[in-house]
């Protein structure tokens, strides 16, 4: 008995040998299988924490000065597109609306004032050529009594010289000679006169149709006024540009504001995307279209899923305040880091749960 012990302690050393050499083997061939899908899971996935959720901030500001009157949203409240948010006190715009309107139909009666003059004046000139024409028709009936008045004188002439009528019906002739000649000068007067009182009236139409442009000039400067003052008006009216959230506001009612003072903001969060600043050295393989499973630290049990929408045309510290200036002769050479978009997926975050500004941490499938 006493000498079977050795065999049996040296058998059970001699399994436990080969138990350790497969358990070693196990573990070896366990850390290789683990390793190589390690490294074939960081192969067919790019993962970041220098991500974040953004989305479009909509700045709600006034575009006139004023009184805030009435406030028709609380902080975080939901609004709807083209709901009111704020409304200013409308009295002093109105005075001005009202006061560019009376300025505008003053103008416009200057016009009506105008053309009242313009057809006053086109009927006079029409009165005046029918004038004129007259006197140039008498001219022309005191000219062919004037020829017949000569012919009379002369033919009166030759028969006093012949002693063959009297002397008194030859001067009665030559008296009537000259009646008609004196009666075409003053015809030809009248036609002078005539012609030049059209001309006149004429000219009187051409400025008053001038001051007719200048006018209606002016009527659209009023007008464009009155427009300005409609427009100020409106904008006492401050409404939702989107759907979304009221946050960061800072007026209440009773507030004096001035032109362009941010009120508050509106946060469409159906809209809302990632912004992931993956390292230059990780977008050799990154494509537009490719899935991303995200992990939100705010709710570290969830998985939300994007897609990779855009990559940015420069890294982040190219349009920075202060951009590297790398001719300087200090380069130190850094990683750069792209900015990626990733839009949500539309069944992915049906309650909008997710904020803009949480820190979240995607992952790329590139295969």
């Amino acid at each position: 008995m006493e000498e079977a012990r050795p065999e049996a302690t040296g058998n059970n050393n001699s399994k436990r040998k080969k138990l350790a050499v497969v358990l070693f083997l196990f573990l070896v061939l366990a850390g290789a299988v683990t390793l190589s899908l390690y490294i074939s899971y960081k192969a067919a996935h790019i993962t970041t924490d220098d991500a974040f959720m953004d989305g479009k901030i909509h700045t709600i500001a006034s575009k006139v000065p004023g009184t805030v009157r009435s406030l028709s949203v609380n902080d975080n409240q939901f609004v709807r597109k083209g709901d009111v948010l704020v409304e200013l006190d409308t009295a002093d715009y109105d005075v001005k609306v009202r006061e560019a309107s009376a300025v505008v139909n003053s103008e416009k009666g200057k016009i009506t004032e105008i053309d009242s003059r313009v057809e006053a004046s086109r009927t006079q000139v029409r009165e005046l050529q029918a004038r004129a024409d007259a006197t140039a028709a008498n001219l022309e009936l005191q000219k062919a009594n004037l020829e017949q008045a000569d012919r009379d004188a002369k033919r009166a002439e030759g028969l006093y010289g012949k002693e063959a009528i009297s002397k008194e019906r030859y001067e009665k002739t030559a008296t009537a000679h000259k009646v008609a000649l004196a009666q075409v000068r003053t015809a030809e007067e009248e036609v002078k006169s005539a012609v030049k009182a059209v001309q006149t009236q004429t000219a009187v139409i051409r400025q008053a149709e001038s001051a007719r442009v200048t006018q209606a000039a002016e009527v659209k400067r009023r007008e464009a006024q009155l427009n300005d003052a409609e427009l100020k008006y409106g904008y006492t009216r401050l409404y939702a540009p989107a759907d979304g959230y009221v946050t960061k506001k800072s007026v209440e009612i009773g507030n004096q504001i001035q032109a362009g003072q941010p009120l508050m903001a509106v946060v469409p969060l159906e809209d809302i995307y990632i912004t992931a600043n993956y390292k230059e050295t990780q977008l050799e393989k990154v494509k537009v279209g490719q899935k991303v499973e995200i992990r939100v630290d705010t709710f570290p049990g969830r998985k939300f899923r994007g897609t990779v929408e855009s990559i940015m045309a420069g890294t982040g510290s190219v349009f920075s305040l202060f951009p590297p200036e790398n001719a300087t002769g200090n380069f130190v050479k850094v990683v750069q880091r792209v900015p990626v978009k990733i839009v949500l997926d539309k069944n992915t975050d049906t309650e909008h749960i997710l904020r803009v500004g949480m820190s979240v941490e995607p992952t790329i499938v590139i295969r």
